[in-house]
């Protein structure tokens, strides 16, 4: 982890999931000292914060993947679905992206991931 990646982790996870890095550490810090920061430096730092891709792109990736692997990954999926949209994804793009995903991950992985993407949509009208 160097300091630099871990600032710029920092900076947008508090921008796009407020809270997230304290709510790590409370919850597992006693277990794995360090996680929060590592979750920070490497996702957010090394990773969302990468050229190449814009953030609303890497969004929808990350949207299908989760949506692929099922749902066993509901609570980062509604994360990551709120990060989306606050990336500028539209509810239809988020929509669409997880109904491609039925080809990949199947029928009941896309539906349930739908399900939770109206959640996420609800509680963002809110």
């Amino acid at each position: 982890m160097s300091d630099d990646t871990y600032k710029i982790g920092k900076e947008l996870s508090e921008s796009l999931n407020p809270g997230m890095e304290d709510a790590l550490r409370q919850r597992y810090g006693h277990l794995v000292p360090g996680m929060a920061e590592s979750v920070v430096d490497f996702a957010y730092g090394q990773q969302y914060a990468r050229e190449g891709l814009d953030l609303k792109t890497r969004y929808l990736a990350t949207i299908a993947a989760l949506t692929a692997l099922g749902s066993q990954t509901k609570p980062q999926l509604k994360v990551n679905i709120a990060g989306a949209l606050k990336a500028g994804a539209s509810q239809r793009e988020i929509g669409e992206v997880i109904w491609q995903m039925a080809l990949y991950g199947g029928f009941p992985a896309a539906v349930n991931a739908l399900n939770a993407a109206l959640e996420v949509f609800e509680d963002d009208t809110e």
